[in-house]
């Protein structure tokens, strides 16, 4: 078996937003990763160098630079799909890649289920598959895994630092509705 290839062609750099300190991380090829906030630049630049073998820090290229300045206005609450930001999901499932697809034709501000990605993958079956395919997406924002709800349009679990408290904000930043009541876990 040969060793893991390392990329060295990889950068990052971090950006404030509303919600706190992000990272966006990129290749030759696009964006490879997007970090949310983890309470500190110290610490988001810590997950980002955790996510990445090989990974230095960089002044963003121009096209990363556009995409950090939508991302940044996305956040502030200015409507933008992201769709056509360029993304290098090379090594990522083509099970994944799917579920990323649909995700990413979820305008600002609407939500869809764990469900409807599902059957339009083959089948509700498949729900569980769809939740676990998002908890491993490496580019949330620019593939707005926040706007895929659990069942009866609950927000269901979100891996990002913050939990579904930061998928919650990062839903109202759109102007989604959601129906959740807050308990004590919250």
């Amino acid at each position: 078996m040969e060793p893991a290839m390392i990329q060295t062609d990889q950068h990052f750099a971090l950006f404030d937003t509303a919600i706190g300190a992000c990272a966006v991380a990129w290749s030759g090829r696009g964006i490879t990763g997007v970090q949310l906030p983890m309470g500190s630049e110290d610490k988001t630049r810590g997950r980002i160098r955790q996510r990445y073998r090989e990974i230095s820090e960089g002044e963003p290229t121009p096209q990363v630079r556009g995409a950090i300045e939508r991302i940044v206005r996305l956040l502030a609450g200015e409507p933008d799909d992201l769709k056509d930001i360029v993304l290098d999901l090379e090594g990522v499932p083509a099970f994944n890649r799917g579920v990323y697809d649909i995700a990413r034709t979820i305008p600002p501000g609407r939500t869809m289920t764990y469900g409807d990605i599902a059957k339009q993958l083959g089948g509700v079956e498949l729900s569980r598959d769809v939740g676990q395919a998002l908890g491993r997406n490496p580019c949330p924002i620019v593939v707005p895994c926040h706007r895929v709800l659990a069942a009866g349009n609950k927000p269901g679990g979100f891996s990002a630092n913050g939990g579904v408290v930061t998928k919650l904000k990062m839903l109202a930043i759109e102007g989604a509705i959601v129906n959740h009541t807050p308990s004590l876990f919250d």
